[in-house]
Parts: structure tokens; sequence; C-alpha cells
């Protein structure tokens, strides 16, 4: 079975972290998400989320994909995370996945991840990423093993293009018709 760790932070898009969890355990994958203080966490419209567990608890364990949702200031908490810093980082060099939408491309810029790659993010987040302006338009970039989102507006396309890299088109698209799009 197939394992995802999804991140949450206080004041986090909650559209992001919800669609992203949902769409990813359709398509049977694990998903665990973490909290950065073991405290319940309140998203940036109110939504209150109650993590699996606490992100260092889970510093050792090895997953298929990194997700990060984004929102502000989930986006900047999730920066400041040192033990997520360094799991993205292992991540990243052990050729796993990695994921970031909307503001949370950031994060992945603080890791020395994002500068490697094409990537998008919501455009008020530009100048954080501390990159050039991203190097397509398009809602949603795979580059190797990094996939970036532009915003909320594109989480369901952004979970099911995750859903695609990790088990395979006829998962995605068997996802997809179930949803009644």
């Amino acid at each position: 079975m197939k394992t995802a760790l999804v991140p949450l932070a206080q004041g986090c898009e909650e559209l992001e972290a919800i669609t992203i969890t949902d769409i990813l355990a359709r398509a049977g994958i694990r998903v665990t998400t973490a909290g950065l203080n073991g405290d319940l966490v309140t998203a940036s419209r109110g939504a209150v989320l109650k993590p699996d567990a606490d992100i260092n608890d889970l510093v050792n364990n090895h997953y298929d994909l990194i997700v990060l949702p984004g929102g502000l200031p989930g986006a900047d908490h999730l920066a400041n995370s040192a033990p997520l810093l360094s799991m993205l980082q292992s991540q990243y060099d052990a050729g796993k996945t990695v994921a970031a939408v909307c503001a949370a491309p950031k994060v992945l810029a603080k890791a020395g991840i994002l500068p490697k790659h094409r990537y998008t993010c919501y455009p008020t987040s530009l100048d954080e990423c501390k990159l050039e302006e991203p190097s397509t338009g398009e809602a949603v970039v795979v580059d190797q093993n990094v996939i970036t989102g532009r915003g909320p507006g594109v989480a369901l396309d952004f979970a099911l293009t995750l859903v695609e890299q990790l088990c395979g088109r006829d998962k995605k698209t068997e996802v997809e018709l179930a949803l009644v799009r």
C-alpha cells in the first residue's frame, strides 16, 4: 500500500488539506496527517482539524509522498518546522515524491528543493519562493519527483495528479469517475 504524509499547520488552507487527504484515501493510499506540535489545527477559514500524529514522532518514518497544503500563515509555520524540512530533504534525496500547493512551494524552496525544478505557486507567494517567475502557467506542474499546484482552485486536479503519479492513470481515472465531475 502506498503511503502519504500531509503536514498540517495552524492557518493551513482547509480546502487543500481536506481535498488532498480525501482524494488520496479514495485511491487507497494510507494517509497520515501530522500537526507541528500535537495540538488541534485551526485552518485559515476556521475549520478545526485533528492531526493523526505529531511531526516530531514521525521523523524516522518513510512515505511514498509528502504533500504540503498551503494557506497563510500555515505555509509559514511549515517553513519554520526543522523536523519537516529535514524530512522533505531526505524524501527528495531518496528520489521519492514531494508536493506542495498554493503558498507551500516556499517550504520546498526553503528546503533547497524548488530551485532545481519547474514549479507553480500562488501568485503572491512568488517573492517568498525567492525564485524567478514559475516556468509554466499551468495549474499543476510535475517535474520529476516534485509536484506543485497554483492554489485552492486547483486542489482537486492537484490531488488527482498526485494519485496518477503514485498509483497510475487507471487509478486516477477510477477515482475521478467516482466523483461524478
